[in-house]
């Protein structure tokens, strides 16, 4: 495989500034490696923050799921940005006022309790990890695609990047990278889009064009895609086969589970103050907008596009002179199988089988009017990055892609591996087993812990291969943090009765029961028939929050209440400068556990 010239200038020029950055902003305190100082400016912590957010799930995948599934695929939209409201509004001034490190250093404090926070610790790592997983999937994807490497020698590149900027420079270097990688994922997630809506509609604003008509007609572009979609035997592209239940469950799982999400909360403990925290909020909404309003017409033009070089294409085998066995198909007046298709093929995330043996790909759906059999099976995570391609883009166009894509998966990556890194070196060590270790040991350690997790994280991305669809491993993380975390930061600001007996309750009810329903329906053999109440394993996670949260009240009613200065902690973080008044500044209380 040729890699193309522009693919390999954008990738070695963007991982050469991450480098470059994660050299200058190496970190020299434990308070710089685990929240950059506390002094990043908002609108940097908000550039930043969506970096952190918008990962491989959101870059490569969501534009993926929603260009098959239509509008059953916009829960992922839906979802994820409205619980970037719920984490701005509800949760992060008042986790900032605190004043702690992570999401375990909070509960840990708050539940006056090591055993509470050893389990928030698991908690943590069992949602970093299963997170992980799609962002390394993603970084296998845009390497096998692109770079004429194989998908698990890919991996193994991404993380020895990520290792260079993660470890040396902690939180700090991990905040400037993700700055640079926002600006390079917004551009390659754009121009391209920008693109193919000159193409398909005529209007350079995708957002426009989305909604406007076709090129040269006088009908709207959702209307035609409906029509060729319902041919060939699809869902119409503006519905959904899902349940009104399952669509609601999916999209507050999403929701809940984002406001609980480890590595987005603890970009708030990198500002200054609680206010500092809400001014980010708000800068990183407006620059994940301007990916996130984007993405539903990237969906629908790659569903277009798809169907229109694709369907009814001669095959041209691989033993067959592409150039010239194209020309004579032409010639014959027919449409032969695009290159960008035989180039995706060999990293085996694109598959056709003759049913027919006539030598023509038929793409259809499960009621196809013809009664002809679906041939092609895509893998929806590639559309993104074969976005240029298809529409056949300048070669520059398609390079910025592969780096935007790249960008994505690394700049989330990073932000678990410091979940990761911290919950081992701080809240296990530093808070739980070795309390007199000093600042340069704890450093030590969690560099340490950082180097273990990124391998850790590249052999569960190499297991990624065999898993679903990159959103989908994203939104079983989402199902658990949703379950497990929400519930306890949740009722640990807005409920002085809430005791640690039942936020241990709370965690231990969440994780359990989430992770056993989506094992079982995902990986174990369950079918569809037997979903709880039709619920999917992708929108469990919000009906199991319910139950955990009504385990962790009763569980607390039924045993001591909290001590008082706890309850006054409480008072304290919700009224902005009152943080310190009982004593309990960056030590916090001594677990008494």
């Amino acid at each position: 495989m040729m890699v193309d010239p522009w693919t390999i200038f954008w990738v070695v020029l963007t991982f050469g500034i991450y480098i470059g950055i994660a050299i200058w902003a190496k970190a020299g305190s434990t308070e710089e490696f685990y929240v950059a100082g506390h002094d990043v400016h908002p609108t940097i912590n908000g550039m930043a923050t969506a970096a952190d957010w918008m990962s491989a799930a959101s870059f490569l995948s969501m534009a993926g799921l929603i260009a098959f599934l239509g509008y059953g695929g916009s829960v992922y939209l839906m979802g994820w940005t409205g619980g970037y409201v719920l984490l701005a509004l509800l949760l992060a001034p008042y986790l900032r006022e605190f004043g702690k490190f992570t999401v375990p250093d909070f509960v840990g404090d708050r539940y006056y309790s090591k055993v509470a926070r050893v389990i928030a610790v698991v908690c943590a790592l069992f949602v970093s990890f299963t997170y992980i997983a799609g962002q390394m999937k993603g970084v296998g994807v845009a390497f096998s695609g692109f770079l004429g490497v194989s998908y698990n020698a890919g991996i193994l590149i991404g993380m020895a990047i990520v290792f260079v900027y993660a470890v040396m420079g902690g939180m700090k270097g991990i905040t400037y990278t993700q700055v640079a990688q926002y600006v390079v994922l917004i551009f390659a997630y754009t121009v391209p889009a920008i693109f193919m809506s000159l193409a398909i509609t005529g209007n350079p604003i995708p957002q426009l064009g989305f909604i406007g008509n076709a090129a040269g007609t006088d009908v709207s572009m959702l209307n035609q895609l409906n029509t060729v979609v319902t041919d060939l035997g699809f869902t119409e592209y503006t519905s959904t086969t899902k349940s009104k239940l399952d669509v609601f469950c999916i999209t507050a799982a999403l929701m809940f589970g984002t406001a609980g999400l480890p590595h987005v909360i603890i970009r708030f403990f990198t500002v200054s103050s609680a206010q500092a925290a809400r001014k980010s909020a708000g800068w990183a909404l407006m620059f994940i907008a301007l990916l996130y309003t984007v993405a539903p017409a990237v969906g629908a033009f790659a569903r277009m596009n798809f169907v229109d070089t694709v369907n009814e294409a001669v095959y041209i085998t691989d033993a067959e002179n592409y150039d010239q066995r194209a020309a004579e198909i032409l010639a014959d007046g027919k449409k032969p199988v695009p290159e960008w298709y035989k180039s995706w093929e060999k990293t085996g995330l694109l598959k056709y089988d003759d049913l027919n043996g006539d030598g023509v790909m038929q793409y259809r759906g499960p009621d196809a009017p013809d009664g002809i059999k679906n041939e092609v099976v895509p893998n929806r995570d590639i559309f993104v990055l074969a976005n240029p391609q298809i529409a056949k883009l300048p070669n520059w166009v398609v390079g910025l892609v592969v780096a935007g894509g790249l960008a994505a998966a690394l700049s989330t990556a990073a932000g678990l591996l410091m979940v990761i890194s911290s919950a081992v070196s701080h809240d296990l060590m530093k808070r739980t087993f070795k309390p007199d270790m000093s600042e340069k040991e704890e450093m030590r350690v969690a560099r340490i812990a950082a180097a273990v997790a990124v391998v850790c994280a590249g052999l569960t991305g190499i297991y990624a291969s065999q898993l679903p669809f990159v959103a989908q491993v994203v939104a079983f993380a989402f199902g658990l943090a949703a379950a497990s975390l929400f519930p306890v930061i949740f009722l640990g600001i807005f409920w002085k009765r809430m005791n640690r007996e039942g936020a241990i309750a709370t965690m231990l009810v969440g994780i359990i029961t989430t992770s056993m329903y989506i094992v079982y329906f995902k990986f174990m053999g369950g079918t569809a028939a037997g979903w709880w109440f039709g619920v999917s394993p992708e929108g469990i996670g919000f009906a199991f929050m319910w139950l955990s949260t009504a385990v962790g009240v009763v569980v607390s009613l039924m045993t001591t209440a909290p001590p008082q200065e706890i309850q006054d902690l409480v008072q304290d973080i919700r009224i902005p400068g009152q943080r310190k008044s009982h004593g309990m500044a960056e030590g916090g209380m001594a677990p008494a556990e």
